[in-house]
Parts: C-alpha cells; structure tokens; sequence
C-alpha cells in the first residue's frame, strides 16, 4: 500500500483502504470505527453510512477481492482444458493478486478473525475451485500436488518474496514462471 489512500476514488475504497492500514498498523481487534474516521478525517456518522462494523468492512474487502476471481473462474470452466487455458489462468490470477496484497497480509496476520467471520470457508472454496480448474482428476497425486502447490506458491510469494532483494514486479513475475512451470510439469499428454 505504501501512502495512505493509495486507491484514489470513491469514499468506500478510503475507507477499507485506512481500515486495511490500521490492522495492520495495530492489529484488527484493537482498531475502532473511531480511529478509522479520524485518520479518515471524517466522522463516525459519515462512516456508519458506508460501514456499519469493522467486520462489515473486512467483508466487504473480501467480496472485492472475490470478483475477480469468481469472473476468473467463471471464464475458466468455459475454456478448454488446455495448457495454453491454464496459462492464462494463472497470469489472471496472478494479476488479480497483485490488489489484493494488503488483504492477504491481513488474513495471514488475523486469522482468528477471518475464521470467525467466515469468510475463511468461502475463500478455501474458490480455491479449491480454482485448483479443480488446474488439475485433472485423474492425474498422478504429484502432478495434483504440482497444480495445487501452483497456486499456493503465488500466495506464498506475497509474502516470502518480501524479504528478497528486487523489484516487487520482477518478483511477481518469477513467481509466475515458477508456478507456470509447475502447471506445465502437470499437464497430462495428449491435453495440450
């Protein structure tokens, strides 16, 4: 995120974005709707219009973050299973990760909270969707564990990458290639 309110726009987009700041600034159970409106510079009220909870922003942060991946998923299931298919997925994936960095140093560092809010479950199931897009049933269990692993990798390279010296995008692309290859080291014969 870097400056605060780092997506210009609309006063719901500063709001989550303060919020994402500020948990991870101070922790999500220690942050108020107060603290939020005052480093927003607005009031409670002005916030209470958009927000009526904490946990109504992070759900909200989530449902963000899930249409593009369901719009992902939903374009996937109707291509063809082929290695080019799987290629692009993960380049729209990868893509589609890039905004949502704050949100998963959030969920990493509050994980009691998104198991509590639920949205754990449904996040689990969109990627058990999207690993089902990936890999074929019939696979061997390593080449399952490839297209899975494709996947996390990506997430995991939100935050290992952290600590490696480089450009954020020349990070996010070798995590690309890496999980390409994986993809490609899994694809069935005969499934192009």
């Amino acid at each position: 995120m870097g400056t605060p309110h780092a997506r210009k726009g609309n006063t719901r987009q500063r709001i989550q974005d303060v919020a994402l700041e500020l948990f991870a600034e101070q922790g999500y159970e220690k942050t108020s709707l107060r603290e939020i409106a005052e480093r927003l510079d607005v009031t409670k009220a002005a916030l209470y219009y958009h927000f009526k909870t904490k946990e109504d922003i992070v759900i909200s942060l989530f449902q963000d973050l899930a249409r593009p991946i369901d719009e992902l998923i939903e374009w996937a299931a109707a291509q063809p299973r082929t290695l080019e298919t799987k290629h692009e997925v993960l380049r729209r994936y990868s893509e589609a990760l890039r905004s949502a960095e704050p949100l998963f140093r959030f969920m990493q560092e509050n994980q009691a909270t998104v198991r509590d809010l639920s949205i754990g479950e449904t996040f689990k199931q969109r990627m058990l969707r999207l690993t089902g897009l990936l890999r074929e049933p019939e696979a061997q269990l390593t080449d399952q564990v490839r297209c899975i692993t494709a996947i996390f990798s990506m997430h995991a390279g939100l935050f290992a990458m952290q600590n490696v010296e480089g450009d954020p995008e020349d990070k996010r692309k070798a995590v690309l290639e890496v999980a390409t290859e994986l993809i490609t080291a899994a694809q069935p014969p005969g499934l192009g």
